[in-house]
């Protein structure tokens, strides 16, 4: 028996009836057999070794360059989702590499600048959402341009962390309400950080159903979703501390994502990549060969929106500086 078989019989043996085995995972092109990983390790091996996850240390998650090294990037976010799936979907007895996969490739597909970013992206191209682009990362755009060809279960919960359309395995929906909880907390820790927030700013009410600190506030959510979803086969907050979450999140909207000084931010963002924009599709030689190949596949916005958005925000700007800045002269006559 092999390392992976054993894992596979202690899986059937002791998971939920409602988790998601590793042994019935499918591919779109299968692969022999690892003799040590299940199938949901591989691909969360193969995601966790991609050049799109570390391009994620130098994306943003809300503040734009922080001159802190204490707040969040879209990595640190990535990573706080895995563990808060883990922790829910090992409790719930679902398959914690499943859920661990699906967490540190959901977002892979972000553009530079954050949500800022993706809004830009979105009006240029009639249509862009980082779901999708994470999926289209993970099947066409790493490896060269052969993807990572990761089991359909794990690129289900990539293309449904978000969205209307739950997953469908609970391992998905388990990510897609880790994704919540962690960037409603951390963002509001770090607006706090930034004195965008002062702590006695958040209600009363929200305070009394979630607590007054940010370890109170995640552990209340967490262990809610377990009491919640235990022995269902559903992964769900309770209507009770649902209700706090999404009143927590209108608070945020309303004090950090569209308040002045991000509408100031976002104003410069849209400028930078509007006008990479326009360069790339002037110039679509100036990108990476496999992307100027893919405009005979998918069209010139398409392949110029793969290439922006697989950009860090450093390069963003740097490439900007470079095509649209002026340099000082250092020759002589």
């Amino acid at each position: 028996m092999t390392t992976r078989e054993r894992l596979e019989a202690i899986e059937a043996q002791n998971l939920s009836p409602y988790a998601a085995q590793s042994q019935a995972a499918s591919r779109r092109h299968p692969m022999p057999s690892c003799d040590l990983r299940t199938q949901f390790q591989r691909d969360r091996d193969r995601i966790l070794h991609s050049k799109a996850f570390r391009r994620l240390k130098h994306k943003t998650q809300v503040f734009l360059s922080p001159g802190g090294d204490h707040f969040r990037t879209r990595l640190t976010h990535t990573l706080e989702v895995s563990q808060i799936a883990r922790t829910i979907t090992r409790a719930l007895r679902l398959n914690e590499d499943l859920a661990e996969a699906i967490a540190l490739g959901h977002d892979l597909g972000h553009t530079p600048f954050g949500h800022m970013g993706e809004r830009t992206l979105a009006a240029l191209n009639r249509g862009f959402s980082h779901n999708e682009q994470s999926l289209r990362v993970v099947e066409r755009l790493e490896r060269g341009g052969e993807g990572l060809n990761l089991t359909d279960q794990v690129r289900d919960g990539i293309l449904r962390h978000s969205g209307d359309i739950p997953a469908g395995t609970l391992e998905g929906v388990a990510v897609g309400i880790a994704d919540r909880i962690a960037y409603i907390n951390h963002d509001l820790d770090d607006a706090m950080r930034a004195g965008v927030i002062a702590p006695q700013e958040i209600p009363d009410d929200l305070a009394a159903a979630l607590g007054e600190t940010h370890g109170s506030r995640i552990d209340i959510m967490i262990r809610d979703v377990i009491i919640s979803s235990e022995g269902t086969p559903e992964v769900r907050m309770s209507d009770r501390v649902r209700r706090a979450t999404d009143s927590l999140r209108e608070f945020l909207f309303k004090r950090v994502y569209h308040a002045d000084w991000a509408i100031r931010q976002e104003a410069k963002t849209d400028f930078v990549i509007r006008a990479l924009w326009g360069f790339y599709i002037a110039h679509p030689n100036e990108m990476s060969d496999r992307l100027e190949r893919n405009i005979l596949c998918d069209g010139i916005n398409r392949a110029v929106a793969d290439h922006i958005a697989g950009m860090t925000d450093r390069y963003a700007i740097e490439r900007f500086n470079e095509i649209f800045v002026p340099s000082s002269w250092d020759g002589g006559y």
